[in-house]
């Protein structure tokens, strides 16, 4: 039984962790704090959780949790998490899992030390929706791969969200253009070089907008994260080959629907998957990796990896690297 202890009481927390328990009879919330207890209270009541403790510290600490989920903004994931892999508790934490590659570094090895599971909670890798699609590349149903083109979007209009806040670990690529570096680096199935970068700044050092091109081997990659009040929503990979072009809508959530059209030697042929909830499948993953040990596609190491690509994109961009000034 896994049962985690919850840090904050995250917008995110209700569909990325409490509906998957209520479905899974081997995990559980046992446990919640916030920095306001009645706002902790009162998500705990509205969605069943027994114990609310004082504080964090309170939570990680806890005799009843073997497991920490960590929403909390950017900045925190790395402190409470180090706290919590040292309490001897596994942790599935939001992304992006660290403000910088040196701090992902640190949880990763502290994680290994304690032999304990770090996850980096991108729910879409354990859709069977991604499962197919690096199936049709790694069988080379495309050919020689040539270009990836992946885009997020989605307009952010409330000049006080936390994705203003540079200090709070702000940026777009921080939280939406995270996501296709993250579906291109899988897809490629070998770490991209940056060539290069394009921002456009909003409050100072906060990229609403970040455009990149990347290599990888002969695999030309362009990736775009945009949260500019004019945005769009879109949530796109554009695959080619020499033999033909996978293109797939809405890899962030396939449950809200979702299209892969295969275009092969003059063919072309439309799927959908289940719409099973990617955030039940993530929990599946956390599940097995701390009860058999089975493999995690976005483990620690997986999140330096990631993040040494974002510390190179705003690198490429002329904007801070997170982190380094906190």
């Amino acid at each position: 039984m896994i049962r985690f202890g919850v840090l904050g009481a995250a917008q995110i927390t209700p569909a990325a962790l409490i509906y998957p328990c209520m479905n899974e009879p081997m995990a559980r919330i046992s446990v919640i704090a916030a920095r306001d207890r009645a706002k902790a209270q009162a998500f705990a009541t509205a969605h069943h959780i027994r114990t609310v403790c004082n504080s964090y510290a309170d939570v990680v600490g806890h005799e009843k949790i073997n497991a920490v989920y960590n929403p909390l903004h950017i900045p925190a994931h790395h402190p409470w998490t180090i706290a919590a892999l040292n309490a001897g508790k596994h942790v599935l934490c939001e992304k992006s899992l660290a403000c910088n590659a040196d701090q992902a570094k640190e949880m990763s090895q502290l994680a290994k030390a304690k032999e304990l599971v770090l996850m980096d909670a991108f729910h879409y890798r354990y859709h069977p929706l991604f499962a197919r699609m690096k199936n049709i590349v790694d069988r080379g149903e495309l050919g020689t791969l040539e270009s990836i083109d992946a885009v997020f979007h989605i307009p952010v209009t409330d000049p006080d969200n936390i994705r203003m806040n540079y200090h709070l670990g702000g940026g777009v690529t921080m939280d939406i253009g995270c996501y296709p570096i993250s579906w291109v680096r899988h897809l490629a199935g070998t770490e991209p070089t940056v060539v290069s970068a394009t921002a456009e700044v909003g409050p100072p050092n906060v990229d609403l907008f970040l455009e990149t091109k990347m290599e990888a081997g002969n695999i030309n990659i362009t990736t775009s994260g945009d949260m500019r009040p004019s945005a769009s929503f879109r949530a796109e990979v554009t695959v080619r080959g020499n033999r033909g072009e996978m293109r797939v809508d809405n890899v962030v959530a396939p449950q809200m629907g979702h299209l892969l059209t295969l275009e092969v030697n003059g063919q072309t042929s439309v799927e959908t998957l289940n719409r099973r909830p990617s955030y039940a499948y993530q929990l599946d993953a956390f599940i097995a990796a701390v009860e058999t040990g089975e493999p995690l596609w976005t483990d620690g190491d997986d999140a330096v990896a990631q993040m040494t690509v974002i510390d190179r994109c705003y690198e490429a961009a002329g904007l801070p690297i997170r982190g380094l000034d906190l």
